[in-house]
C-alpha cells in the first residue's frame, strides 16, 4: 500500500512538471476533456470505489482547488469528514469486546442436527442434550440458531411423519414374505421358493421349495417359521405379502395367534413389498440366472449355500456394509495375505485372512 501511495505521488509530480511546459490554451482544453470524462464515468458508475491511497492523494490535492470547483469534485468536505470518522472508529475498535461470546460453528451445526433428527425436541430438550456433551448453551441461543436456519419450533416441526422416517422406524417389527420360481433345465418343471425376510436385519429364511404351492403347504411353512423364531417372534408385528392365492385365511390365522398381523400390498404394486422383491432380484442375478438347475434337490442345495453366504458373509449397503448375522467379528487389523473361498464353483468368492 505504501508503494502505491509513493507511486501516485510520483505520477502527480510528473504530471505537474509536464503542465509547467504547456500553454494556457492546451491546459483549458485538457480540463474540458477531463471534466467530460468524469461526467461520463459518473453516469456509468455513480459511486466509484476508492482505496486509501486514492483518498490520501485526492484529499491533499483538493485543498489547492478554488472553493467553487471544490464543491463539484468526487471528494467533498463531507467525504473527508466521513473518512476521518471511519479512521477514528477503526483505531478505537477493540478486538475483544465485552459481552456474550459468539457461538462456535461446531455447536451450531450440532444444534441443527439434533433439531432435524428429533423433530419433537424443544429448545430446553436440546439444551439438556448439549449439556451432557459438555456444551453450555442457553435456550434463547438455540432458538436464535434455529430461527436463522428457518427450522420451526417443536410443535410445528413434528406435524406429520414422513415415509422416510416411518418405514425405518417400523422395520424392526416387520417381516416380508414372497415366492419366486426357478425353471429346471431338463424337464422345464417350475419350482417355487417361499422365503421370509426380517426387514430390520435383512436376514432371510428359506421356508420351503415345492412344485405345488397351495394353501395348506404355505400354512405349514408359516408354522415352521414361528418355530424357528421361537421367542423372537414377539418382536414382530406385521408380515407384508402380496395377494397370491397361497396366502389363505389359515395362513393369516397362524401369524395372528403369534400377534403378527398380515398386511396385503395393493394389486399390481410389487414395490410395496420392495425388500422381498430386492432379495429376489439379488438371488436371480447372483445365482439362479447363472446356473442350470436340475431338480428340486439341486435347487435346495444351491439355495442353502447361497443363503448361508447372504446371511453371514455378504456385505449389505443398508447395514453399513455388514452382514445380517456375521459368523466372525470385524477385525481392526489389516491383512496382506488373504485366501479365497469359492461358493458354488466360482460364482461367489469369499475372502478371509490366511492362516499364520
Amino acid at each position: 500500500m505504501w508503494l502505491r501511495l509513493l507511486y501516485l505521488i510520483f505520477v502527480r509530480l510528473a504530471g505537474w512538471l509536464v503542465l509547467l511546459g504547456s500553454s494556457a490554451a492546451s491546459k483549458d482544453v485538457e480540463l474540458l476533456v477531463l471534466r467530460h470524462e468524469v461526467a461520463v464515468l459518473r453516469r456509468g458508475n455513480p459511486r466509484p470505489r476508492l482505496d486509501w491511497a486514492d483518498r490520501a492523494v485526492l484529499a491533499a490535492l483538493a485543498r489547492r482547488l478554488p472553493a467553487m470547483l471544490r464543491r463539484h469534485r468526487l471528494v467533498t468536505p463531507a467525504t473527508l469528514l466521513r473518512w476521518h470518522r471511519r479512521l477514528v472508529a477503526r483505531k478505537w475498535t477493540y478486538p475483544n469486546r465485552p459481552g456474550r461470546p459468539s457461538l462456535d460453528a461446531t455447536v451450531a451445526a450440532l444444534i441443527e442436527r439434533m433439531a432435524r433428527e428429533n423433530p419433537q425436541w424443544g429448545y430446553r430438550r436440546i439444551q439438556g442434550e448439549l449439556l451432557k456433551l459438555g456444551h453450555r448453551v442457553s435456550a434463547s441461543t438455540i432458538r436464535r440458531v434455529l430461527k436463522r436456519l428457518r427450522i420451526p419450533p417443536a410443535p410445528n416441526r413434528d406435524t406429520d411423519m414422513s415415509w422416510r422416517r416411518f418405514l425405518p422406524t417400523q422395520a424392526s417389527t416387520v417381516l416380508a414374505g414372497d415366492f419366486f420360481h426357478v425353471d429346471c433345465a431338463v424337464t422345464l418343471k417350475r419350482i417355487y421358493v417361499f422365503f421370509v425376510m426380517e426387514v430390520a436385519t435383512r436376514y432371510v429364511h428359506i421356508l420351503g421349495i415345492t412344485t405345488h404351492p397351495d394353501g395348506p403347504w404355505t400354512t405349514q411353512q408359516a408354522r415352521n417359521l414361528l418355530m424357528d423364531l421361537d421367542d423372537r417372534a414377539d418382536r414382530f408385528r406385521f408380515l407384508i405379502s402380496d395377494r397370491a392365492g397361497q396366502f389363505t385365511t389359515s395362513f393369516d390365522a397362524v401369524f395372528a395367534d403369534a400377534g403378527i398381523e398380515t398386511v396385503r400390498i395393493p394389486p399390481g404394486c410389487p414395490r410395496a413389498n420392495c425388500y422381498a422383491e430386492r432379495f429376489v432380484r439379488t438371488a436371480r442375478s447372483e445365482v439362479t440366472d447363472r446356473l442350470l438347475i436340475i431338480n428340486e434337490r439341486h435347487l435346495q442345495t444351491v439355495l442353502k449355500r447361497y443363503v448361508s453366504h447372504y446371511n453371514q458373509r455378504r456385505p449389505h449397503r443398508a447395514l453399513q456394509l455388514r452382514s445380517p448375522r456375521p459368523d466372525r467379528a470385524l477385525s481392526n487389523e489389516s491383512y496382506s495375505h488373504v485366501v479365497r473361498r469359492q461358493i458354488l464353483g466360482d460364482l461367489i468368492n469369499e475372502y478371509e485372512p490366511a492362516a499364520a
